[in-house]
C-alpha cells in the first residue's frame, strides 16, 4: 500500500480537471456552441451532451441509459478490486498508473450520469446556459444524467476516393468524435496497458504477495 498516495493523487487530478472543465462548460456554454483552442483551426471546445458511452456511443434500447449507468457502477467496483489486488501484489508503479487512469476516467463519467441530472437544469440549444442547483430541480433523475463532452479535433477534412466501396465520394472527417478528459484518461490508460503491460493478461499478475510466497512463486515483476 506504499504507492496508495500516488495512485490517489493521479485519480484526484484526473477527476478535478475533468469535473472542473465539465462544470465550466455546462454553466457557460449552450449546446453546440464552440470556440477554437489557442486559435487553432483543427482544435475546439465544442459543447455536446450524450446519454451513452465514451465518444458519444450509446446502447440503442429503451433502458439503454440505465443499463449503461449500472454497467459503469459495476466497472467502478471491479476496477477498485483490481487496484487493491495489484497494490497487494506489489505491482509496478506503471501498471498501477494505467489502472488508476482507467478508474478515474470511469468515475468521472459516472459522476455525470449519477449527479448531473439532479444538480443541473437542462442545457438549452438557444437562449441561455444551464444553471447549477436550480430552484426548480434538475433535468433528470439519478443514473439518467447526460455526460458532458467538449474536445473536438477535426484535423483532416477530405473526401473518400471514388473507387472505395460504400463510402466512395462521401465526406471524410478525422477526428469526428467529441470527448472529455475522462474519456481521454480511459483511452490513455488502456493504450499504455496494451503497449507496455500485455503480460498482465497472460499471467496471474494480481495474486497477493503473501499467496505467491506460500505457493513458492517468486514476487511478480510487471514488464
Amino acid at each position: 500500500m506504499k504507492r496508495l498516495p500516488f495512485i490517489l493523487l493521479v485519480i484526484f487530478l484526473v477527476l478535478f480537471i475533468d469535473q472542473s472543465l465539465k462544470i465550466w462548460v455546462k454553466t457557460h456554454m449552450q449546446i453546440g456552441e464552440e470556440f477554437p483552442i489557442l486559435g487553432q483551426s483543427w482544435a475546439f471546445i465544442h459543447f455536446v451532451e450524450n446519454e451513452g458511452m465514451a465518444f458519444g456511443w450509446k446502447i440503442p434500447a429503451l433502458y439503454g441509459k440505465l443499463i449503461l449507468s449500472l454497467f459503469r457502477l459495476g466497472a467502478i467496483v471491479f476496477l477498485t478490486y483490481i487496484l487493491r489486488q495489484l497494490m497487494k501484489a506489489n505491482a509496478s508503479l506503471g501498471l498501477l498508473t494505467c489502472f488508476a487512469l482507467i478508474f478515474a476516467g470511469a468515475l468521472g463519467n459516472i459522476i455525470d450520469s449519477v449527479f448531473y441530472g439532479l444538480i443541473f437544469s437542462a442545457s438549452p440549444y438557444h437562449g441561455g446556459v444551464a444553471e447549477l442547483f436550480p430552484e426548480a430541480g434538475g433535468y433528470a433523475g439519478v443514473l439518467y444524467g447526460k455526460v458532458v463532452d467538449m474536445f473536438y479535433f477535426p484535423m483532416i477534412e477530405s473526401v473518400w476516393p471514388s473507387w472505395m466501396p460504400f463510402v466512395g465520394g462521401e465526406p471524410f472527417l478525422f477526428f469526428r468524435p467529441v470527448f472529455n478528459v475522462a474519456d481521454a484518461s480511459i483511452s490513455v490508460g488502456v493504450i499504455l496497458l496494451l503497449l507496455f503491460y500485455r503480460s498482465f493478461f497472460t499471467q496471474d499478475s494480481i495474486q497477493p504477495v503473501e499467496d505467491r510466497s506460500a505457493s513458492g512463486d517468486p514476487t511478480p515483476t510487471a514488464e
